[in-house]
């Protein structure tokens, strides 16, 4: 047998550990003799990856919060271009993850190895000089929103849409009828699903303000019951403590998160990824986000565009409401969830948007066509 193709990849979130997980998956099928090494997570060492690093310390969101743990991630760096120049791996896959990403491309490009990104930066809101930053460090762009090929067109980058990974993933395990019965769900119960993020620190800033509006909303909704999505990346005792000093029985969810999405009546959730995963579900839902002061005040700066909401932003206007930083009160957030709930025509308005926004995301297949420009991108490579 001929000598493994070595890969260096890199996710540092829940979600890249997911699209890297059903990218290696379709990979291997193609190509079984690979030596796979970098940062990711679990779904990712189930598919063979060396662990160098995992996400669970590398998950960190703003400005000042990066500041906090920057000599931690040069050490990481440092470690991993190391790993890159003793191992000499044939391709670089990067996955979203630009702070560190775009700045390790820099150093495997000037070590000579290939760059294949997928699922891209936000460019769309960041404008076009960062763009252009790119230019020389990314060998080829593989992307998931239809609306991001023209842009890396502008700048010469070489791009390929290949459709949302999250198409085919983005599937409950159990139907209505079991859900229901797993839950102890009666005919007459409204359930609310909540989904506080993948980010410890995104979860203790945002879960107490979903408690808050929850409980003001079960005020004159008396019939509801509570579940919570939990993500993988975090642990179940930390979630009950945050919950203890809150009056409201609320069901902790393990392993079942695109089931509380697909069959809950209503979800609040933080933005992110999963407002994606629940318009593909088609679930009606809100959006959370309160990040530190200054973390927000930069992001303000560098974002140029009016909504932040995934789903707003593909479908090109708000068709889910956004309670972001100082407008997440409570009150207000609890007075449109009653409004969702009782209005059935805008109910089923969200419902028809949501389907429109999962219609622009593609066909399915993304993992798998990925797949295959990596393979053509490795065949070329000596």
């Amino acid at each position: 047998m001929n000598d493994p193709k070595k890969i260096v990849i890199i996710a540092g979130e829940a979600s890249g550990d997911l699209h890297g997980s059903c990218l290696l998956r379709e990979l291997k099928k193609i190509n079984p003799n690979l030596d796979i090494f970098g940062i990711g997570g679990d779904k990712m060492k189930k598919e063979g990856v060396e662990l160098i690093f995992h996400i669970d310390r590398l998950s960190i969101m703003g400005f000042w919060e990066v500041l906090k743990n920057l000599s931690y991630i040069k050490k990481v760096m440092k470690t991993l271009v190391s790993a890159v120049e003793t191992k000499k791996p044939h391709l670089a896959i990067l996955i979203d993850y630009p702070g560190f990403n775009l700045r390790f491309a820099q150093k495997v490009k000037d070590l000579g190895i290939p760059v294949l990104y997928y699922i891209s930066p936000q460019v769309w809101a960041w404008g076009g000089n960062r763009v252009k930053k790119m230019q020389g460090l990314i060998d080829r762009m593989v992307v998931v929103f239809p609306f991001e090929k023209p842009i890396y067109d502008k700048f010469d980058i070489k791009c390929e849409f290949v459709g949302h990974p999250l198409l085919e993933a983005a599937r409950p395990v159990l139907s209505p009828e079991d859900f229901r019965r797993k839950f102890d769900l009666r005919k007459n119960e409204v359930v609310l699903g909540l989904l506080p993020g993948s980010r410890w620190q995104e979860v203790e800033q945002i879960l107490p303000i979903m408690l808050e509006s929850v409980h003001l909303l079960n005020a004159r909704i008396k019939n509801l019951k509570l579940l919570l999505g939990l993500a993988p990346t975090i642990k179940k005792e930390k979630i009950e403590n945050l919950l203890a000093p809150f009056n409201t029985p609320v069901t902790i969810v393990e392993n079942l998160t695109y089931d509380v999405m697909k069959h809950s009546d209503l979800l609040l959730i933080t933005s992110g990824s999963a407002t994606l995963e629940c318009a593909i579900l088609g679930t009606p839902f809100l959006v959370l986000y309160k990040t530190s002061f200054w973390t927000y005040l930069v992001a303000k700066s560098l974002i140029n565009i009016p909504h932040i909401a995934l789903a707003n932003v593909v479908a090109g206007k708000k068709i889910v409401p956004e309670f972001i930083q100082k407008k997440a009160i409570p009150q207000k957030i609890a007075d449109e969830m009653y409004d969702i709930l009782n209005d059935q025509a805008r109910y089923k308005t969200i419902q028809i948007e949501l389907e429109k926004v999962k219609a622009k995301l593609g066909e399915e297949g993304a993992s798998r066509k990925a797949a295959q420009i990596i393979d053509r991108m490795m065949s070329n490579v000596e």
